[in-house]
């Protein structure tokens, strides 16, 4: 995602990175005449290959289009029932993702967590210094949660949430403000910047009520595509990037 001069890496180094297989494996490719740049075979694996961000468009492996460089942000659609580890038991988030994309290096890293129950949208990326961009304090990027509740709301929520003063169990000081809007007796939205753990559910606890149902549909102001399937995902690009930071405070 970074602007300036593309680097510019070795063909093996490049495909290994990308997963494609081992060095060795990557010269095989090279010499059999299976890696394709701008219409002519690249039959030597020491080459080097200027990393620009069509390179996808003008590469194939296989006949198939190269997987996006280093430097990606991807928008995934997060099922209930998965969880955002590489190591926990059960379906993974990672999982969801193409086999060779699990070993590349640098790794993609969810950016923040969303809890086993919870669905919608979280970003992946490969780029550290997006990542933490992303999720400093000092960004305040903002998120929407779409919350389903076991009870009525009692009507005073969204005043005690905007407050400022609810402090939830365990915890010594205060949640920041927390934006609320009703949709019904038993749903609504809120959108916070804090991100402490399982910190909507909580709130709802501090207040009488139970969580049933949690979905994030939104994080800055980059919205979950509506086409997007639970399970899916798909490439981000600069205008997305922008979004995420344009209802920063």
């Amino acid at each position: 995602m970074s602007a300036g001069k593309p680097a510019s890496l070795r063909l093996d180094r490049l495909l290994a990175n990308l997963g494609y297989g081992s060095r060795r494996e990557i010269a095989g490719l090279a010499r059999h005449g299976r890696i394709v740049l701008d219409g002519v075979p690249l039959r030597e694996a020491d080459g080097r290959i200027a990393v620009t961000p069509d390179l996808p468009e003008r590469m194939s492996v296989d006949g198939e289009p190269l997987d996006p460089p280093p430097g990606l942000l991807l928008m995934l659609h997060k099922p209930v029932g998965v969880t955002c580890s590489h190591k926990e038991a059960g379906p993974l988030i990672y999982g969801l993702l193409p086999g060779r994309w699990r070993r590349r290096d640098p790794a993609i890293s969810t950016v923040g967590r969303l809890d086993k129950e919870t669905s919608g949208l979280i970003l992946l990326t490969d780029d550290g210094a997006l990542l933490h961009r992303i999720i400093s304090p000092k960004a305040s990027v903002a998120k929407r949660y779409q919350v389903t509740l076991d009870r009525p709301l009692r009507g005073d929520e969204a005043a005690t949430f905007a407050s400022g003063t609810l402090m939830l169990e365990g915890e010594d000081r205060p949640l920041l403000p927390v934006a609320m809007e009703v949709h019904d007796a038993t749903r609504a939205a809120v959108t916070l910047t804090e991100g402490r753990y399982h910190q909507v559910r909580r709130m709802f606890a501090a207040v009488g009520n139970h969580v049933t149902a949690l979905h994030r549909d939104r994080i800055g102001a980059l919205d979950l595509p509506g086409d997007l399937a639970p399970g899916a995902f798909r490439l981000a690009g600069g205008e997305d990037v922008a979004r995420i930071f344009a209802a920063s405070t």
